[in-house]
């Protein structure tokens, strides 16, 4: 008779491993997430804008030394979450915010989450939770067995009832949790806004958008059962301390939503499609995103030699700018012109303030496009230069392999597809491809420990 209570008790503890599965993603490593699917976005000029967000939040936080990753995805709705020491931004809420401090405050938010040491309390409040539950299942099925032995359906469905209701208050100790670290971070977030002298009505606005998207819904929610604050909530607590600041009506600088705003053209372009930039650039009329917007939906939809055209006048207003010098690459290499791609690249590696390891490696790909040694060799060195500065950049070791191919060296070769797969998470890959590279290696140089490195890697995954 005891190993039917086992049984029991194993499988409630399934049911409550399944409850906690929610609360539990917000605690993933960032390489698991990324291993799961997450579509992640590269860009230099977007990537360096939202570091130029950050920065003086991180500070405020005391986060400036902490080494915090910043992650684009690619996700349409409006979200941002942190694991470990990664910052993940959807492209969604880029999109959507119509002022650099919209963003700053999903940022500060966040950033609360990390100073405030939110995930390690989570994983904390997850095992007390754990316990909660079983004991409930334990004691609900001691309850089970009397009821066998007595004949007491009354007893056996009471302890079915505590097991059922140990799992729910369990699950709803730790959404209550959630909520409180959410307000938390908000708080947190304002005391970094007002550090930095920023605004917080970008917050608000934020939290507007949800409370009307949330009426406009229909949906019943039920506030004990979800993880974040209701939106109004959220404003209720935040609007006196927001306009209590003196900086409430502080507004962005101009040359800051000038490039919030070519950031929003430029992610309506690549990934919401011609309607939606078309949209979001006749609201812009005249101005000097829309015009970089035009350029940019005429190099993909329309004529490269018009492309051009819009690309060199808007490098002649803005000469200093790294990223229409990017975008003349990028036309130039789609009309088969590597060579002068590969200028235009240089000039915005030059002047590049953010140091992007990914033009580097656009500039290496415009090399090997020339195809002649000397320039295979440049490639190299560009390339590697690139990935020192991003050493996560899967891409661009595809790259360095080819690169290495064409010029004969297939231990570099085969290191580089190592090193390409090793970041990409396919660590079997990056194993057999780092042997065959050591095969044809001096033992003990730097490149043949740099391969062993790879095949001593162990991970908690299964990819191995």
């Amino acid at each position: 008779m005891l190993s039917r209570p086992r049984s029991t008790i194993a499988n409630a503890a399934r049911v409550f491993a399944t409850i906690l599965l929610a609360a539990a993603v917000a605690v993933a490593g960032s390489v698991t997430a990324l291993a799961q699917g997450v579509s992640v976005v590269r860009d230099a000029e977007i990537e360096a804008l939202v570091r130029d967000y950050a920065r003086p939040i991180f500070k405020a936080a005391g986060l400036a030394n902490d080494g915090i990753d910043i992650v684009l995805v690619n996700d349409s709705s409006f979200n941002a979450f942190v694991t470990g020491r990664r910052l993940f931004i959807n492209t969604g809420a880029l999109m959507t915010a119509e002022t650099p401090n919209e963003i700053i405050g999903v940022i500060a938010h966040e950033a609360g989450h990390i100073a405030g040491g939110h995930q390690q309390k989570l994983r904390e409040q997850l095992e007390r939770a754990k316990t909660m539950a079983i004991i409930a299942t334990l004691l609900g099925a001691g309850a089970m067995v009397a009821g066998a032995t007595t004949n007491s359906r009354g007893l056996a469905g009471a302890g079915m009832g505590v097991a059922a209701g140990g799992g729910e208050m369990a699950q709803r100790s730790i959404l209550a949790y959630q909520r409180t670290e959410e307000i938390t971070a908000d708080r947190s977030a304002i005391t970094y806004l007002n550090a930095t002298g920023q605004s917080g009505m970008g917050m608000l606005k934020t939290f507007h958008r949800f409370q009307t998207a949330l009426s406009l819904s229909g949906a019943q929610v039920d506030p004990y059962r979800i993880s974040h604050p209701m939106p109004q909530d959220r404003i209720a607590n935040l609007e006196v301390l927001v306009k209590q600041s003196p900086n409430v009506d502080k507004l962005d600088p101009p040359t800051l939503q000038q490039r919030h705003d070519m950031m929003r053209v430029k992610i309506a372009v690549y990934m919401e499609g011609q309607a939606a930039a078309a949209r979001l650039m006749q609201k812009m009329r005249g101005s000097m995103a829309a015009l970089y917007g035009d350029a940019q939906s005429t190099y993909l939809y329309g004529n490269l030699a018009s492309a051009l055209i819009k690309t060199n006048a808007l490098i002649k207003a803005q000469p200093k700018n790294a990223y229409f010098q990017e975008l003349r690459g990028d036309i130039l290499m789609k009309a088969n012109k590597p060579k002068d791609a590969a200028d235009a690249y240089a000039k915005a590696v030059s002047l590049d303030p953010a140091r992007s390891g990914l033009l580097p490696v656009s500039l290496g790909q415009a090399l090997m496009a020339v195809g002649t040694p000397d320039s295979l060799k440049k490639a190299v060195v560009q390339i590697n230069n690139g990935l020192g500065r991003d050493k996560e950049n899967s891409t661009g070791y595809r790259y360095l392999a080819q690169a290495y191919g064409e010029l004969g060296d297939i231990p570099g070769a085969e290191l580089a597809t190592a090193e390409g797969h090793f970041y990409s998470g396919d660590y079997k890959d990056a194993k057999i491809f780092a042997m065959r590279a050591q095969q044809q290696m001096k033992r003990g140089e730097p490149r043949w420990i740099r391969a062993q490195d790879i095949i001593n890697y162990k991970s908690s995954g299964k990819s191995q």
